[in-house]
């Protein structure tokens, strides 16, 4: 079912509830207060990235990738792994699912390689990757409140080494599952133009990019990265982005703007997501999750909490499972690890992260085929290896 409209039950079954006296209205107006901001932001830099997208800035930064690489495969490869991580952390982990995917999907292929092991790397990075700033992902951005609205530079300094661990573990495993196509050369077939086409897949073609979008793109991408962890509220910049690119799509290039670029189905569905979540916590959901999480702030504790943040992901989808969790994770050094097993865990199920849904739906678009199955079993092992750790890392930040 469409996201819009499982969004709009949630908000049905929500609003009843609020009706019913099982949500208190006070609790609805502070949800408001707290999640109105994050949805946004969301909103905000979803257009940002599009119309960055639309300009030519990825494509453009893929083909001197290509140059870069100098036909060697494991150096473009790391290439990419840096651009994942860099997207994952500044822009948001959906943001690397939905534009990167096809972008480096294109990029192997017309430099005669598979694209499996820069796809993998591109998903697994958006998951994994989204540990180190509150704009990385949804639930980072919610976590900011239990942890005492700290600011940006905070957040990054206690989630470091976490953020590290996570990130070198998927790079290692790709690098050692495809060492033998990671150790070869590609051609030097000149890359196309890549352009979305209106199902949201990708297309190469020749056509040209527009200089001064390409140049205005650059220019607001470079001011907006260090904004977003100067402290202030992350929608402020996104918004003013978003503003200055609609502003100069709108005089050169009309056609592009359209209500498809807001994330419409996402924010409904988040915004029903959040309301039935905090509805759960008046019938009895605090004190499940409190038995379940245990309590301590030892290693032992903390790697209860990542684990059961993980399976929750899996089982359901790492933002539900963090909601559930949240109030009854308590202190900082257990939120950490809360935040280690619903951002770095869901590498299981397809279902476990928007992200996920997002890379799979696009390699369908562009014909790549994948196995959920061999999917799954990487994950299984990877997620123990990234999560445990990371969860005793917790405990020094």
């Amino acid at each position: 079912m469409p996201l819009a409209v499982v969004g709009a039950l949630l908000l049905v079954l929500g609003a009843a509830a609020a009706a019913a006296g099982i949500l208190p209205w006070p609790a609805v107006g502070a949800l408001a207060e707290r999640v109105g901001p994050i949805l946004a932001f969301v909103a905000a830099i979803t257009v940002v990235t599009e119309l960055l997208n639309a300009a030519g800035l990825f494509e453009w930064m893929a083909s001197y990738f290509r140059r870069w690489g100098r036909g060697r495969v494991w150096v473009l490869w790391l290439l990419v792994v840096g651009l994942s991580l860099a997207a994952t952390v500044f822009l948001s982990l959906d943001t690397t699912a939905v534009l990167l995917t096809p972008i480096v999907v294109v990029l192997a292929r017309r430099c005669g390689l598979p694209p499996l092991p820069f796809a993998l790397t591109t998903v697994w990075l958006a998951n994994t990757g989204s540990l180190l700033l509150p704009v990385s992902n949804l639930t980072n951005l919610l976590a900011l409140h239990a942890l005492g609205s700290v600011s940006p530079g905070e957040f990054a300094a206690r989630m470091a080494l976490p953020a590290l661990w996570c990130a070198a573990v998927p790079v290692a495993a790709v690098a050692l599952m495809f060492r033998r196509e990671l150790a070869g050369r590609y051609n030097s077939v000149r890359l196309g133009r890549i352009q979305s086409d209106p199902d949201g897949g990708s297309r190469v073609t020749a056509s040209s990019t527009d200089p001064v979008l390409l140049g205005l793109g650059a220019g607001v991408l470079a001011l907006l990265l260090p904004a977003l962890v100067t402290g202030v509220p992350v929608w402020i910049p996104a918004t003013a982005a978003a503003l200055v690119l609609l502003v100069a799509f709108g005089v050169r290039r009309r056609a592009v703007l359209r209500w498809a670029l807001v994330p419409w189905q996402l924010l409904v569905f988040a915004a029903g997501l959040f309301l039935v979540m905090e509805a759960l916590q008046y019938v009895g959901a605090r004190e499940l999750a409190a038995v379940v999480l245990g309590t301590g702030d030892g290693p032992g504790s903390l790697v209860r909490v990542a684990a059961v943040g993980a399976v929750g992901a899996n089982v359901v989808n790492n933002l539900p499972a963090y909601l559930a969790f949240e109030q009854a994770a308590g202190g900082p050094a257990r939120l950490v690890a809360l935040l280690v097993g619903v951002n770095a865990g869901p590498l299981v199920a397809p279902w476990a992260s928007l992200a996920t849904l997002i890379w799979h739906e696009q390699l369908r678009r562009l014909g790549v085929g994948i196995s959920w199955w061999g999917y799954a079993a990487a994950g299984a092992v990877l997620v123990p290896l990234m999560v445990v750790p990371a969860a005793l890392l917790a405990a020094l930040g």
